[in-house]
């Protein structure tokens, strides 16, 4: 099977120690098994401490086509992302986090899916081993939201906010008609997708071993349930 052309977008913002090492290395395994050196993008969105050259330059020295972009003004996660997905010229974007934090299986098996046309945007879905990991009050705000989803959205997967997902040329678009700029982008993402007629598929993604999750800014929660009721009004209901 002749494999499509990949772009890898990853927003950066406060990145842990040894990120750029951590990146390289993921890399090297992803095209490992490729075979080929997918694009990648990566967008500082604003980050308060100071990124060094040198860990720019690592990467640059080990991605062949690699572009960074930076601004001075944290934006968030989807503005970020969109950032980056609009300079994607490939068949198929993937996006996870800076820190890599799924296995490399599990991003080969988002490309996979998508370069076998079995969809068009595929979601990456957690299991029950992902929240046994998580701390009680992430834990309770990811269930809790996945139940609301499923309850007022008629959308094909209800755990909308899992990091890593992928899809084809043909609904960048889509992408970067979200307006959203923080939590609650990946849901109004696969909210237009589906009206739109896009083929989701849910794909089963596991955590890497040594992953530690960052404390969670509850300070977005109220901006975010405007825009849960935003995307609610938006959907008819």
């Amino acid at each position: 099977m002749t494999k499509a052309s990949c772009t890898i977008v990853l927003p950066c913002y406060n990145p842990q120690d040894k990120w750029a090492e951590n990146i390289v290395k993921r890399y090297k395994e992803i095209t490992d098994t490729l075979d080929f050196f997918p694009a990648l993008i990566i967008v500082n969105d604003g980050s308060a401490i100071s990124i060094a050259e040198e860990d720019i330059d690592t990467i640059r020295q080990n991605v062949p086509d690699f572009r960074w972009i930076a601004y001075s003004e944290n934006k968030g996660k989807g503005y970020a992302l969109r950032k980056g997905v609009e300079l994607a010229v490939t068949d198929i974007v993937i996006y996870t986090d800076i820190d890599f934090p799924y296995t490399t299986d599990s991003l080969l098996n988002i490309y996979n899916e998508l370069n076998s046309k079995n969809c068009e945007l595929a979601v990456g879905v957690k299991d029950d081993a992902y929240y046994d990991r998580v701390p009680a009050t992430r834990k309770f705000i990811s269930r809790s939201l996945q139940r609301m989803v499923k309850f007022f959205f008629n959308i094909p997967v209800a755990d909308t906010q899992c990091g890593l997902k992928g899809f084809v040329k043909k609904i960048q678009q889509h992408f970067l008609n979200t307006t959203i700029d923080r939590y609650l982008f990946d849901l109004e993402f696969i909210r237009i997708a589906h009206k739109k007629g896009t083929v989701v598929k849910p794909v089963p993604i596991r955590l890497n071993d040594n992953i530690v999750f960052r404390r969670m800014n509850y300070r977005i929660l109220i901006p975010e349930c405007m825009n849960f009721l935003m995307l609610l009004f938006k959907s008819g209901k």
